[in-house]
């Protein structure tokens, strides 16, 4: 996957985020993340999630889920986000546009 990708969410909003680099160290910050895999309008997003530490790796139970169905090429995405009512919205911005899968089934 590209290492930085823009995202249109329903309401217009374009959000832009980075590939996550698994073996660096992650901070431990408020953000946004999304796990995709490579389509042909850039990415089919599989799950939409927030956290308030990027750092506790809340995403990797579903990244290895996402895996497990949809094969290797599946990645994290993750945009920086300190306020919570922010990342909610954005959340909540993407589900709307995309209907990820795996938000429906969680």
């Amino acid at each position: 996957m590209t290492r930085q990708i823009e995202i249109v969410g329903k309401s217009g909003n374009r959000y832009r985020y980075t590939s996550l680099e698994e073996d660096r160290i992650l901070p431990p910050a408020g953000a946004n993340y999304i796990i995709a895999k490579p389509g042909s309008q850039g990415v089919d997003i599989l799950y939409v999630g927030e956290t308030d530490s990027l750092a506790r790796t809340v995403w990797r139970d579903q990244l290895a889920r996402a895996k497990d169905t949809y094969g290797s090429e599946v990645d994290v995405l993750t945009r920086l986000n300190v306020r919570s009512a922010v990342r909610m919205a954005e959340r909540e911005d993407l589900i709307e546009e995309y209907q990820p899968p795996m938000n429906a089934q969680a």
